[in-house]
């Protein structure tokens, strides 16, 4: 275990915690009064709050991760930094006044693909492929993932639920040396960050963090499991966010199957069936929570077995849990 990056790391966590939770309370008053969600008939909450939350978060994270890096004399890519803060701006711009979606689009492939084309030749996931082509499908995957976990920011606690674990891990990953230092000081500032808002976004909700945060999370998020998969371990950046992945994907392949307009506001998650299930909002995040953490833990597992027959059962197990999750969400809840 990298013993030297303990106590540094958890410091951030609780630093980034610290600041996300004070900024958070101190601009709830003007959430309050220039960006209120009011509730309509896709939404989970029934009262009008207050979204931007994601300020403090994503503010926390640069913040807190920049400073550490600069201490440390740690490399954290440029055009991460500035993907991060374009995506927030669009986001925020979304949160006020509802922006087209062909231009959040190319805003967001701008953001990813300034990260993913700036990043060295030498990182390869698969090195058969030729490296423009291997970079375009990143890219796609990279604005999916963005818009997935903003897809997902839709009930209580359900991204402190997903992004907190994830993050753990990842830091537990940087400290036993599988993750590069960059990744695990954004990770760590992130996993604190989250862990700061999550006392305001517990059920009810006093703030919810809005496309400002859901967005640049994703980014963030989604380069750390890049990160990971180019250090040679691709299965566990699927396997970490693998609820999110299964349930937003599905549902996709769903409402295009339907012909709906997929990229309109919706109800039809797994975890929003759940709620009009019986469900209540805290079992449905416990329940997520727990894969996560149970995900989370077959990760490590795998890391730390280094074997294909190991990592193969870790996939199917996660499998087999994921689909247990969204099959009882799926069905009203027995009486």
């Amino acid at each position: 275990m990298n013993a030297p990056a303990v106590v540094p790391s958890l410091a951030a966590v609780a630093i980034a915690a610290l600041i996300s939770a004070l900024v958070t309370w101190s601009s709830r008053p003007l959430l309050q009064r220039y960006a209120l969600a009011r509730p309509n008939a896709r939404s989970s909450h029934r009262i009008p709050t207050p979204q931007g939350a994601g300020i403090a978060v994503i503010a926390a994270t640069l913040l807190v991760a920049s400073v550490w890096a600069a201490i440390a004399d740690i490399a954290i890519p440029p055009a991460l930094v500035a993907g991060t803060v374009l995506i927030a701006l669009v986001g925020f711009a979304d949160d006020l006044m509802s922006l087209p979606v062909l231009l959040r689009l190319v805003l967001q492939a701008a953001a990813v693909g300034a990260v993913v084309f700036t990043a060295p030749e030498t990182a390869r996931i698969v090195p058969a492929l030729p490296l423009t082509l291997e970079r375009g499908l990143i890219l796609l995957a990279g604005i999916w993932f963005v818009n997935l976990v903003n897809f997902m920011d839709g009930l209580d606690l359900m991204t402190v639920a997903e992004v907190v674990p994830v993050t753990a891990a990842l830091l537990l990953l940087g400290w036993l040396g599988e993750l590069s230092w960059p990744a695990m000081v954004v990770a760590a500032a992130l996993c604190g960050a989250m862990l700061g808002f999550a006392p305001f976004n517990r059920p009810v909700a006093k703030v919810f963090l809005g496309d400002v945060g859901s967005l640049p999370i994703g980014l963030l998020l989604g380069w750390c499991l890049l990160e990971l998969a180019w250090h040679g371990l691709p299965a566990v950046a699927v396997l970490l966010p693998g609820y999110y992945l299964v349930d937003s994907t599905v549902t996709l392949c769903r409402r295009i199957a339907r012909r709906e307009q997929f990229w309109s506001a919706h109800r039809s998650h797994f975890y929003q069936r759940a709620t009009d299930n019986g469900y209540t909002v805290p079992r449905v995040i416990a329940e997520v929570l727990a894969l996560n953490l149970v995900l989370a833990g077959l990760a490590i597992v795998t890391v730390r077995a280094a074997s294909l027959a190991i990592t193969v059962i870790a996939l199917l197990v996660g499998a087999i849990a994921i689909g247990l999750v969204l099959r009882r969400f799926s069905r009203p809840q027995a009486s």
